[in-house]
């Protein structure tokens, strides 16, 4: 959220409301998605760096599976 605060007038104040729990829960659903896809990086990024050919591919969605899941909690 902005630094700005200003009043709603209140004939608009249950549309605003309403907006307000609207953005609350996709930005929910975004994070708890952004967990979700980072954690099965992890374990697919785990699973192929125990080869040695898959760690090429392994160690990079490991990291970007890490970051997800950090920026998904942050």
């Amino acid at each position: 959220m902005t630094a700005q605060s200003h009043a709603v007038p209140w004939p608009l104040w249950p549309f605003w409301a309403l907006w307000r729990l609207i953005v609350g829960i996709v930005e929910f659903t975004g994070r708890l998605v952004a967990v979700v896809l980072g954690l099965v990086l992890l374990v697919v990024g785990a699973v192929l760096t125990v080869t040695v050919i898959g760690a090429i591919l392994g160690l990079p969605l490991l990291f970007v599976g890490l970051l997800l899941v950090l920026r998904g909690i942050f």
